[in-house]
């Protein structure tokens, strides 16, 4: 698929995937981990030497990916972990690091360890000072989330762009290519945990990194690791990843239109002290926001419940539609005591992260009043 088709086309279409062989619309699964040669010994395909670095169902999901993403080149990973080391493996011992604070933990909590075991130089930023710290730290890499988990802070990247030439790498994760194309606004590499709203149905790990530059010397080496590495998704995975993906736009735009709609019932709820979410116009990113994110704000948002941690945990075992599990993105609504899962890193005990789903937004409104209700 060359033309320039629209992201619901680019995923209904699966890019344009079928089976050749067999002409099905839809992809074969082909699980060989190796490939035949001829008695020359050439490969019958130079593209399939070894499934440690060469799948066919990996390049499909690849290149919706890519073109969702407007990339030169996109690379899928076994989590979105794997994909954020790869990165960071780049970088030589003593470079000098920005990282935005209050982020998902597993990347602080992974990129404080590999700091300090590579002699890197770690500077842990909150969004507001971002600016001011790109603009007056040589940096070599800078690592922003937008919107981040579980504060849901937004991060102007056109404007970190304009202040530094680090290389700038954004964790999208909460808004999916479909709300954001970081690439477009400047980020050099733009990273995925696609086990959240890319799939969307919290039945596959996976994690995805794509660049604007594919000959640069640091997607280059990326690519060499994860070949060398071996940090490669397995073919099936990739093939319910492209599957899932061919909903992924519908999916997202109702997920988006519930969030909407529960931040603002929530947010009006005598019990409810804040609500965090891009989409409501008292939040402090709301106006980077709106230029940075088209169709929707996502399906994650925070809830500061009045009261304490006991209040908390009570609304959060009442709740008979969103599910107690840690994860987001899902179809099926999610919700978290975020202090309970990481009650170390400055997480209030009254907060609540919920994922928003599909489901019909009465029925989720509805499950939220008799959980709040005294």
């Amino acid at each position: 698929m060359t033309k320039p088709y629209k992201p619901a086309t680019i995923a209904a279409h699966a890019a344009g995937e079928i089976d050749a062989q067999s002409g099905g619309v839809v992809p074969s699964i082909q699980p060989s981990t190796t490939f035949l040669r001829d008695s020359d010994y050439a490969p019958l395909r130079e593209d399939n030497i070894y499934s440690r670095d060469n799948s066919d169902n990996l390049r499909q999901a690849e290149a919706v990916l890519r073109q969702l993403e407007g990339a030169e080149d996109t690379l899928l990973f076994p989590s979105g972990m794997a994909a954020i080391a790869a990165v960071f493996r780049t970088l030589p011992n003593g470079a000098n690091v920005i990282v935005q604070s209050g982020i998902y933990w597993g990347t602080t909590a992974w990129v404080r360890a590999f700091c300090e075991r590579r002699g890197i130089t770690l500077h842990e930023i909150a969004a507001e000072g971002l600016p001011d710290a790109c603009s007056s730290i040589k940096a070599d890499l800078i690592f922003i989330e937008t919107p981040s988990n579980p504060w849901l802070k937004t991060v102007d990247i056109a404007h970190i762009r304009s202040l530094t030439s680090a290389l700038l790498v954004v964790d999208a994760t909460a808004a999916t290519p479909i709300l954001t194309r970081a690439l477009d606004h400047g980020a050099d590499i733009v990273m995925h945990s696609a086990t959240k709203a890319i799939n969307g149905h919290s039945d596959v790990l996976a994690g995805v990194l794509s660049t604007r530059d594919q000959a640069a010397d640091v997607w280059q080496a990326i690519c060499a690791d994860r070949k060398m590495a071996g940090a490669i998704l397995g073919p099936f995975e990739a093939w319910l990843l492209l599957r899932a993906m061919r909903t992924l736009p519908l999916r997202v735009e109702r997920m988006s239109q519930n969030a909407q709609l529960l931040a603002e019932f929530l947010l009006a709820h005598p019990r409810v002290s804040d609500v965090f979410y891009p989409g409501l116009p008292h939040h402090p990113g709301h106006d980077i926001a709106q230029r940075q994110m088209t169709g929707g704000f996502g399906s994650l948002l925070s809830v500061l419940v009045s009261g304490s941690r006991k209040d908390a945990l009570q609304i959060v075992g009442k709740l008979q539609l969103f599910l107690r599990a840690t994860s987001l993105g899902g179809v099926e609504s999610l919700v978290e005591h975020r202090h309970t899962i990481e009650p170390d890193t400055g997480i209030p005990e009254n907060l609540i992260r919920v994922s928003v789903g599909i489901e019909d937004i009465d029925d989720l409104i509805a499950d939220w009043m008799q959980a709040l209700a005294q």
